[in-house]
């Protein structure tokens, strides 16, 4: 059963809606694409997961996607989580095209791509890294010793997997995704049937991971050192992309286009949490959606029914509208 759903990375949302908002000649923007397009290959890995993870029982598996759990003065982060009454399993997945080098010597995974070499930190290291973490965050909160394996999956079925012919324990924690639900089997068989954690205190653990599990949330904007002011503003065209459209009549109007939308603001809205604030006020909408009366702002933040503090000119609204796509 999926316990935690996986849905699409905070992150990925923000640097798109930060492409959106950037002048075409911004120098940051290729730095920016780059890094999405990375993450977008990273988030396409874990997806291609979910086919595999379909085919166990949800009866006795439990799924928990994309968790981030505070430990110490830092966090751990673990892709995907099966838990058993027999074991629990970290799945830390990579999606690599090319050549994949695990080079024990210097402990970092080499990609070769297209002619060209790309020093990546070694997934191994950081799995048995996340083990650790685990077991004593277990211990924290009392929950009863049990078999914790993990393995480092690649998604994309074309990575070839290489490695020194010393390091023959690679195998043992490095896997394609076809080799999963084997892995799976014998994990389940190699215990002899013996259940360590009974299915309420699954429950409980489950209970406890999604209560600690916090979203990272980066600040984009001061990582690339871009201010708010270099950021577009208004509302775009869905059909054209034309920046800004005008607002006439109860509507959104694009003069390249001609195109009509009443809700248009929305993904102004959206990219304004994403990047700037939580909250906004009308003054600030105004100045941000380049429109002047007070009184269509206002009709505008009302109607999409968002939790508010403060009254009359006071009032913030809290930006709660938005759905995340999966």
């Amino acid at each position: 059963m999926i316990e935690k759903e996986r849905v699409m990375p905070r992150i990925i949302l923000i640097l798109q809606a930060l492409l959106r908002r950037l002048p075409q000649n911004h120098p940051k923007q290729h730095l920016i694409s780059d890094e999405l397009g990375k993450r977008m290959a990273g988030y396409k890995g874990e997806t291609a997961l979910d086919y595999t993870f379909s085919f166990l029982d949800p009866k006795t598996h439990f799924i928990l996607h994309d968790l981030r759990i505070p430990f110490k003065d830092s966090f751990f982060q673990i892709d995907t989580l099966i838990i058993t009454t027999k074991f629990i399993l970290i799945i830390e997945v990579k999606y690599l095209a090319g050549v994949a080098y695990f080079d024990p010597v210097f402990n970092q995974l080499i990609q070769t791509k297209d002619g060209s070499e790309i020093a990546l930190p070694d997934p191994t290291l950081q799995i048995k890294r996340q083990e650790s973490q685990l077991i004593k965050w277990l211990n924290k909160y009392a929950f009863p010793s049990i078999p914790i394996y993990s393995y480092v999956v690649m998604s994309n079925d074309r990575t070839i997997i290489k490695t020194s012919p010393d390091n023959k324990s690679l195998n043992k924690v490095v896997i394609h995704r076809h080799s999963l639900l084997d892995k799976i089997n014998r994990l389940e068989n190699a215990g002899h049937g013996i259940e360590t954690i009974s299915i309420k205190n699954i429950k409980k653990l489950i209970r406890t991971f999604k209560r600690h599990h916090q979203e990272a949330n980066p600040s984009v904007l001061e990582r690339y050192n871009i201010m708010e002011k270099d950021l577009l503003k208004g509302v775009y065209c869905e059909k054209c992309n034309h920046l800004p459209l005008e607002r006439r009549h109860g509507t959104w109007s694009c003069l390249k286009c001609e195109n009509n939308n009443s809700h248009a603001h929305i993904q102004a809205l959206n990219d304004y949490e994403l990047l700037i604030s939580p909250t906004i006020t009308n003054t600030k909408l105004r100045k941000y959606l380049a429109i002047e009366s007070p009184y269509v702002a206002k009709r505008l933040l009302q109607s999409l029914n968002l939790p508010t503090t403060g009254t009359k000119k006071g009032t913030t609204y809290i930006l709660t509208f938005t759905e995340r796509p999966k």
